[in-house]
């Protein structure tokens, strides 16, 4: 990855309006949402809010240690123009091996997103640690997403930023940092979208999002979408397994039924 920039000391509010105004220069997005429709305050509102979520809901796992296999065939499977958005420069099957073996998990946390055949189709890298450049006692965390080409359009990146923020903030993190290419108008548009200060320097822009404190509300969504996201994996692995069984009896009973045709005709 190229060096980071410095983050300002005390950002201004100016440069996120010129860089809107520069991206509304290459037309509407086709995949922005909505404006979210008007929530009234109270239990009503809080409510309303719990149902907007859950309609809306894809399951996010964390990812450990044994996952690393899964990492790598994902990070290989991206199309060199996908590597090129994701690193920040061509990065070779060697180069991208050598990236997934030094994730620490220990530190890190790696989210995944898995189709029903148990591929990793998204995946989230949120760093930990990095000090607030000028505000050691700032602490910030980096993101770095990738999606597959055919499991784009579906808002997965996005999903998987909203949960690293929750996460990060559950940590005590204060800010959000994503350094991407300039040209990587996706990646930007959900940081512009969620309130990150976007700042533009030629080829590479970078985005920083003050965090709000946790609450006992955020820890317990936390809890509950990584135990709703166990469950989902565990069911589809299931799935999988009795799949698998149903192909292999019905392979077998396609042998043995072979040679008492062969023996009619």
């Amino acid at each position: 990855m190229p060096p980071k920039p410095t983050a300002p000391e005390t950002p201004p509010a100016e440069p996120a309006t010129d860089w809107d105004h520069e991206l509304s220069a290459f037309g509407p997005d086709p995949n922005a949402p909505s404006a979210p429709p008007a929530r009234t305050g109270g239990p009503l509102g809080t409510a309303r809010a719990a149902l907007e979520r859950l309609s809306t809901w894809v399951p996010i796992r964390s990812l450990a240690r044994r996952h690393r296999r899964r990492i790598i065939d994902h990070l290989l499977a991206l199309e060199p123009g996908d590597r090129y958005l994701r690193f920040g420069y061509p990065a070779s099957d060697e180069q991208i091996r050598k990236y997934a073996l030094s994730i620490d998990f220990g530190r890190d946390e790696v989210l995944g997103i898995f189709n029903r055949r148990l591929q990793l189709i998204a995946l989230a890298h949120v760093a930990y640690g990095e000090p607030v450049p000028n505000e050691p006692s700032r602490t910030m965390a980096e993101f770095g997403v990738s999606v597959l080409q055919q499991s784009r359009g579906r808002g997965l990146g996005r999903r998987l930023f909203d949960t690293a923020a929750l996460h990060a903030r559950n940590r005590g993190i204060d800010t959000l940092f994503i350094h991407a290419l300039s040209e990587n108008r996706p990646m930007l548009r959900i940081a512009a979208a969620a309130g990150a200060l976007v700042e533009r320097d030629g080829g590479e822009s970078a985005a920083w999002l003050r965090l709000p404190p946790d609450t006992f509300g955020s820890q317990v969504e936390q809890a509950l979408e990584r135990h709703l996201g166990e469950l989902d994996f565990q069911f589809k692995r299931q799935a999988q397994v009795l799949s698998e069984f149903v192909d292999s009896v019905a392979e077998v009973k396609a042998h043995f039924e072979s040679p008492g045709r062969a023996a009619k005709e």
